[in-house]
């Protein structure tokens, strides 16, 4: 059975895809918690105007977050911790202080867009990404220096 899909399915697709799967997947899971809808004709012309709204939407998110992206390349931060022998940090610098500092200056970033690949454990200069769209990436100048 030939199917639609209205939600991203993890094992299966995107948002608009037409994909085939067994009947009894279909029926049984797919249709009733509406991830899908039955691949017929009308629903076929209506995949169109989903897909246009969709590119709509997608077009205004990458324009948001191509301005923020402005905002947090022109900012630095600089954050005072307490911190040991050899510069090494009591504790780590968190994705929650980053975005607290980040909603001091008046730039909304939810905490699970913010990558630190390694932890940040010494005091010193860092370049933080932030995923703010699927292909627009920030790099907040990030300082941490040791506090009094």
């Amino acid at each position: 059975m030939e199917v639609i899909l209205i939600q991203d399915v993890a094992s299966l697709g995107k948002t608009g895809d037409v994909v085939k799967v067994a009947t009894g997947y279909a029926r049984n899971y797919l249709l009733p918690k509406n991830f899908a809808l039955a691949a017929t004709p009308e629903n076929l012309k209506l995949l169109g105007t989903i897909k246009k709204r969709d590119e709509k939407i997608k077009e205004k998110e990458k324009l948001g977050a191509q301005a923020v992206k402005e905002k947090i390349e022109a900012i630095s931060i600089t954050m005072k911790k307490h911190a040991g022998e050899e510069d090494k940090l009591f504790g780590s610098v968190t994705s929650h202080e980053i975005v607290d500092a980040l909603v001091e200056m008046g730039i909304e970033v939810d905490k699970r867009k913010v990558v630190i690949e390694e932890h940040i454990k010494r005091l010193g200069e860092y370049t933080v990404p932030i995923k703010l769209a699927t292909d627009i990436v920030a790099n907040l100048k990030l300082t941490v220096v040791k506090e009094d």
